[in-house]
């Protein structure tokens, strides 16, 4: 028998159901977990950006700011702790910190950022991230330029076998559990009032103010919410799979048009969208790559807009519309 009000949480079962095939299928055929790892990062890229984007129709450009600040929360302690004695503790205390600081740097840009609108919202996150960069090479914050390498860290906190385990696969096993918390936060917040609030003021903000939403303080929940799902990203993908951090890498704007490509094609504002865009955006530019090496980016480009042209709800918006008013309905939004 199933508990009342639980038959809302429903769309969670496909999201499930599809990072464990991809889990499944990276671990039972040899070769390919590489593969898995690449399209693992593009769904919970595109999970983490739909929390905001999709459900508010702000795009911010300055997004990649608040992975590369996860990045650090967590190189910081691997970097700095790890003569403590902490061993493990050292993994733990850096997602809090990377947490931590994505949430900090997203009050920072949202206390001004979200008081505009639309495209001066855009306009002005646009250099966040190469502002954030720039600060941190200037003012040689966390060895600036150089850079932190914690290989050596990583190996006196887990062992030698245990740094290796987590730099091939417990990182991005992880990585899958930011994708997951990524998908059930969504689903929270559009099951309460959070995600009606943000789905008026996505629709017509100065109307939902009329109607007494208090829109900065749902504008502001989403991003918190948002960014610190970046940064948990940052620190599993990033920080943890490569044990070093360098800001050039980790400020580049390209993976926030790869997380607004990610969405558009999955579905903005839907749950299962970021997986379904995230999927065929990883695949379409992994075999691209390897069938026309130095060409895929020429080829890809028009074939993303003819996607994005033809099917402006997204590949997930379609479906949803072929499925009204079958009983799979419940399990697609």
């Amino acid at each position: 028998m199933m508990v009342k009000g639980s038959g809302k949480y429903l769309p969670v079962v496909p999201v499930l159901v599809a990072y464990g095939a991809l889990l499944g299928y990276g671990l039972m055929v040899p070769g390919k977990w590489q593969l898995v790892s690449q399209l693992a990062f593009y769904c919970t890229l595109g999970q983490a950006f739909n929390l905001f984007m999709g459900m508010t129709g702000y795009v911010d450009f300055g997004y990649v700011a608040f992975m590369g600040v996860g990045t650090y929360g967590m190189a910081v302690s691997i970097y700095n702790l790890t003569d403590k004695g902490l061993g493990g503790w050292v993994i733990v205390i850096g997602f809090a910190l990377a947490a931590l600081f994505s949430v900090l740097l997203s009050l920072a840009v949202g206390a001004v950022a979200l008081r505009l609108r639309g495209a001066y919202f855009a306009i002005a996150t646009i250099g966040v991230n190469e502002g954030f960069r720039f600060l941190i090479e200037g003012a040689r914050i966390w060895n600036g330029s150089e850079g932190m390498i914690f290989t050596r860290h990583m190996k006196q906190a887990l062992g030698k076998p245990g740094a290796m385990a987590m730099g091939t696969f417990w990182a991005d096993v992880m990585m899958f559990a930011v994708a997951i918390l990524a998908a059930v936060l969504t689903l929270v917040y559009m099951r309460n009032k959070v995600g009606y609030a943000l789905t008026a003021l996505r629709e017509d903000e100065d109307a939902a103010k009329v109607m007494g939403i208090n829109v900065t303080k749902y504008k502001i929940i989403a991003f918190i919410t948002s960014a610190a799902l970046a940064g948990l990203l940052g620190a599993t993908a990033w920080a943890l799979k490569l044990q070093y951090v360098y800001p050039t890498d980790v400020f580049e704007i390209h993976y926030t048009v790869e997380a607004i490509i990610i969405v558009l094609l999955g579905g903005a504002g839907t749950l299962m969208g970021p997986i379904v865009g995230g999927l065929i955006y990883g695949i379409a530019k992994y075999f691209l790559a390897i069938v026309l090496p130095g060409f895929q980016l020429l080829i890809f480009a028009p074939i993303i807009i003819a996607i994005i042209v033809l099917f402006p709800e997204g590949t997930v918006g379609i479906l949803k519309k072929k499925l009204t008013g079958t009983a799979l309905q419940r399990y697609v939004i």
